[in-house]
């Protein structure tokens, strides 16, 4: 305890005093002319020079205190990953206000909600497809000032600002009056909120997460001791910004990276934009990790056989090399000589070919990633390492590092911070990263932290004698079947998942005798693998009805109950003909299943799986 505490003490020194205005203050004094931010533009990219930025961001501040922005105002903020995202936020902080990503796959209901419960003065939309999003509840947002939109203002409403004619009013006002946005600025403390963030909602309306610049740089500090990345690395912008870990990652840390960060504006170019980028660093929740390896099978298994069986074999050399290289292992000669081998003939060229052949950092969190995808990219010489945390701790407060990990767990505690198991299993964790408590919630704050400053995770988890940690599942989403037997549903339905064809699966059980569950076929690997087999089709729905299909996935089932217990064994299952997505609202925006939703949605289809056999 008394190591933590003084890692901890190190590392609050290290970043005393320190706020994003001032950090961006100095790496663009140090660093003028290094590449900041990258918008994608026909077949390249339109760069702003951190130089460049900062004298935007500061435009920004001055134009929304020319349009009334007092210090501790918030502005609300909904558009895909791109510059002016970044540099409105930016702006807004510079101002003294807080910046509030809003997901776009958000409800009208639940806009309304964060935009009055975060207390939202202005917002700063995409376009149309955002507007129409807020449309709705505009009327009752009584609060809001002004909207100002990237693209589509209408005309004639005075409560729209066009983004030219916002910047055009920041720029007249800042070479009016400089030193009103100095004192602004210069005004923020590592105490101040930087951002409030809303939980994504798996059961009822969100939770906002106000987080200060102190806990953002305390996160920032901590997983820079963890993945050791060069400065001025390159990195990729994908996941929204209203989820914690791109905030995280791709906004504050590369103020303190110099990173050159590019902005892929549409999921569905993740892949390109990966080979373009090659980036020193990835993160991905587990279903963007389960994509891009269903893709890669689908390629291998159109090769020729001898080509299959060498990649197979080049693997075999890749996932030894990382399991060796775990916490307590040994790299033997043997194994090191034989993966330098098979990297060199196809691995390299493999990873090359994705865009990770100059990765030094991959990590994964939010959700369980499946044994299989780990052990998958381990073939490939690649060390996707699990880190975890949530919104209210400001992201990772444990993690794998490249240099030390154990597969299977999300790794040690980080930095100066301290955790616990309860009694009942629950992991609780103490640090500078703990949230404050969550806005204007007074009793759930009161659930979330204790008298003794733990926060409660909610989560279900055990810890190995060398410090590594392990999530089993949310205390609420265990299974308590009939006979008593406490059971993951994530560890069934990653062992279901791992087959390709199946893209998502949700295990249920809870009071009955045994579990069942309800999978969809995968929208991308489905249609290659039937056409494949000479399967004509009309649509998914068409096709999960096959006997074909039908006949795989009970195979995929068998499989998948072969490694787990009695009493986690899948005995029915049901095939949908439809993929669950965050706009159907069976996942969050974060890509974790809504079981609440499912369960009601697919009510009848559970019910039948316990009444006559399939």
């Amino acid at each position: 305890m008394a190591e933590v505490l003084e890692v901890r003490a190190e590392i609050e020194q290290q970043i005393a005093g320190r706020t994003v205005c001032l950090q961006l203050q100095q790496v663009a004094e140090r660093h003028p002319d290094a590449p900041a931010y990258s918008d994608p533009e026909g077949d390249g990219w339109r760069t702003l020079t951190y130089a460049q930025a900062r004298q935007r961001v500061l435009e920004i501040a001055a134009a929304f205190a020319t349009l009334g922005l007092e210090p501790g105002d918030s502005v609300a903020l909904m558009m895909v990953n791109r510059s002016e995202h970044v540099l409105a936020d930016l702006g807004a902080v510079h101002a003294g206000g807080v910046g509030c990503t809003v997901y776009s796959t958000f409800a009208p209901e639940q806009i309304a909600f964060v935009a009055e419960n975060v207390g939202a003065k202005y917002a700063v939309l995409g376009g149309p497809a955002e507007l129409a999003r807020w449309q709705p509840v505009l009327d009752r947002l009584t609060g809001l000032r002004r909207i100002i939109m990237l693209d589509g203002a209408p005309s004639g409403d005075d409560r729209f600002m066009t983004w030219a004619d916002f910047l055009e009013l920041g720029r007249a006002r800042l070479a009016d009056d400089p030193a009103q946005v100095e004192d602004r600025w210069r005004a923020v403390t590592p105490g101040d909120v930087v951002t409030v963030l809303y939980t994504s909602g798996t059961t009822g309306m969100p939770k906002g997460v106000p987080l200060t610049h102190g806990n953002v740089f305390y996160e920032v500090a901590a997983t820079d001791r963890l993945t050791s990345l060069p400065t001025l690395g390159t990195q990729i912008s994908y996941l929204t910004y209203a989820h914690i870990a791109e905030r995280i990652l791709s906004l504050y840390l590369p103020l303190l990276k110099v990173s050159h960060v590019h902005f892929c504006t549409d999921l569905a170019n993740l892949g390109a934009t990966l080979g373009q980028v090659r980036p020193m660093m990835f993160f991905g929740v587990p279903r963007v990790w389960e994509k891009m390896m269903a893709r890669l099978l689908a390629v291998l298994a159109t090769q020729p056989e001898e080509q299959q069986a060498a990649v197979r074999a080049a693997m075999a050399a890749g996932q030894a090399y990382v399991e060796a290289g775990q916490y307590g292992h040994t790299i033997t000669q043997e194994i090191r000589e034989a993966y330098e081998k098979a990297d060199a003939s196809l691995l390299s060229i493999i990873r090359g070919m994705i865009g990770f052949d100059r990765a030094e950092w991959t990590a994964t969190g939010a959700a369980p990633l499946a044994p299989e995808v780990q052990n998958f990219y381990a073939g490939l010489g690649l060390k996707v390492i699990d880190v975890y945390g949530m919104t209210e701790t400001t992201g990772a407060f444990t993690g794998n590092s490249p240099a030390c990990y154990r597969l299977g767990t999300v790794g040690r505690a980080e930095p100066g911070v301290e955790i616990r198991i309860a009694e009942d299993g629950e992991i609780l964790t103490r640090s500078p990263l703990n949230t404050r408590g969550y806005l204007n919630r007074t009793e759930a704050t009161a659930e979330l932290i204790d008298a003794g400053g733990w926060l409660h995770t909610g989560d279900i988890g055990t810890v190995d004698e060398d410090g590594f940690y392990r999530v089993v599942d949310r205390k609420k989403e265990l299974i308590i079947t009939a006979g008593g037997e406490n059971i993951s549903p994530a560890e069934i339905e990653n062992h279901l998942k791992q087959h390709p064809l199946i893209g998502q699966a949700l295990a249920y059980g809870d009071r009955r005798p045994h579990p069942v569950a309800v999978l969809t076929l995968d929208g991308e690997v489905a249609p290659g693998w039937a056409q494949a087999r000479g399967i004509t089709f009309a649509s998914l729905a068409e096709l999960a009805e096959h006997p074909e299909v039908l006949k795989e996935v009970g195979a995929a089932v068998e499989a998948a109950n072969a490694k787990l217990a009695q009493v986690q064994q899948i005995k029915k299952w049901a095939l949908l003909g439809t993929e669950w997505t965050a706009e159907t609202e069976e996942l969050t925006p974060s890509l974790k299943l809504k079981r609440r939703i499912i369960h009601a949605k697919y009510a009848d289809v559970i019910e039948g799986l316990y009444g006559e056999p399939r």
